[in-house]
């Protein structure tokens, strides 16, 4: 018996794909651009960047919807000037319409009558990741150094403890002993210092625990330390499921951090404490399906630009009162927790993140 074959489909027929919905698919970002930088076109990555559609967009000077370095319009320029194809790493985009910044990778092609063919790659993943194991590595040397310094303080702050006591059992004069006095407190205060330098060694106990419970209890004690007219509000996601936690040492870190915002904002000013629940985020080099995200976000002139990148060394502080241990140790204690504190910051608007595994049993 002869049989006739019969071709199968996997998906139903259909009619092929036009230009516009190729396009669409792509995740890199594409704009057409016309001589003077005005928008014509743009596909639905493109649109993302932007912050609109490539409707409301279109006619409108690029420079309009999106506030972008000056190296970007460098490559624009010299793309058009040259007729050739130019390119630039990581450049940090703004879009007007929308809060968050995006990093991308910029490809420029000129085309005829002088039109330009942009292409926007996302990096802002890439250059998180870079960035988040750069800190940890610097971390790890630093953690190490200040142990060291901080040891090597300790022993001679004992001997100097030892000699003042010794000498005040030597002294008749009271006056005299209040110098003594002064030699013991300072040396305790100092040796204070140290220890918290040093950091808690010891492992997280970790216990299940809801982790808005812990963050209402920042709340109140926030609270209560801030100048009535600071506005302190709370946004919680529900569906953050239950986490193995130290809550003594999560407590600490969540209320360095409050502290911070509340000594940014001083009198009067906003913060806003933050819960989600991140699917397949990366924490350094490490992926995790969910990750916790606590952040706390204030009004109040922003981080240093001289201090960023070593923002959460020990010692190091934007303030003349400030001992700059804070975010040093609210690090070590995240971190000891298989986690991470990063952050980012313009004037009026900074966000300090904690991001911790959950469902991760492996602390640092």
């Amino acid at each position: 018996m002869t049989g006739v074959a019969t071709e199968t489909h996997l998906f139903p027929p259909r009619a092929a794909p036009d230009a516009q919905e190729i396009l669409d698919a792509l995740s890199t970002g594409v704009l057409l651009l016309d001589g003077d930088l005005r928008l014509l076109e743009a596909n639905s990555a493109a649109e993302n960047f932007l912050g609109v559609s490539s409707q409301h967009g279109r006619g409108r000077l690029l420079k309009e919807l999106l506030r972008a370095p000056e190296e970007l319009w460098q490559v624009l320029h010299r793309a058009a000037a040259n007729v050739e194809t130019c390119a630039q790493r990581e450049v940090t985009l703004h879009a007007v319409a929308a809060a968050e910044e995006r990093v991308a990778d910029v490809s420029v092609s000129p085309l005829a009558a002088g039109r330009l063919l942009v292409e926007l790659s996302d990096a802002t993943q890439r250059q998180r990741i870079s960035r988040e194991t750069a800190l940890l590595a610097q971390l790890g040397g630093s953690r190490l150094m200040v142990r060291q310094l901080a040891h090597e303080i300790k022993n001679p702050l004992g001997g100097l403890r030892g000699a003042a006591q010794l000498l005040e059992r030597q002294l008749r004069d009271e006056t005299m002993r209040e110098y003594t006095e002064v030699i013991i407190s300072e040396a305790d205060r100092l040796a204070a210092l140290v220890d918290s330098m040093l950091g808690p060694g010891r492992a997280p106990r970790r216990e299940s625990l809801n982790i808005h419970e812990l963050c209402e209890h920042v709340y109140h004690l926030m609270r209560s330390e801030a100048h009535s007219s600071v506005l302190i509000e709370r946004d919680y996601d529900p569906s953050l499921p239950g986490m193995d936690l130290d809550r003594h040492l999560i407590i600490q870190a969540m209320l360095n951090l409050g502290r911070n915002a509340l000594q940014a904002v001083g009198s009067r000013g906003r913060i806003l404490l933050r819960t989600r629940a991140l699917t397949n985020q990366s924490i350094g080099s490490a992926r995790h399906r969910l990750v916790a995200s606590v952040q706390f976000e204030d009004d109040g002139p922003g981080v240093p630009a001289d201090i960023r990148d070593t923002l959460f060394y020990p010692l190091v502080t934007g303030r003349q009162d400030g001992t700059g241990l804070g975010l040093a140790v609210a690090q070590d204690l995240v971190i000891r927790h298989g986690g991470l504190i990063e952050f980012e910051s313009v004037p009026g608007r900074t966000l300090f993140t904690i991001l911790i595994p959950i469902g991760n049993e492996n602390g640092h």
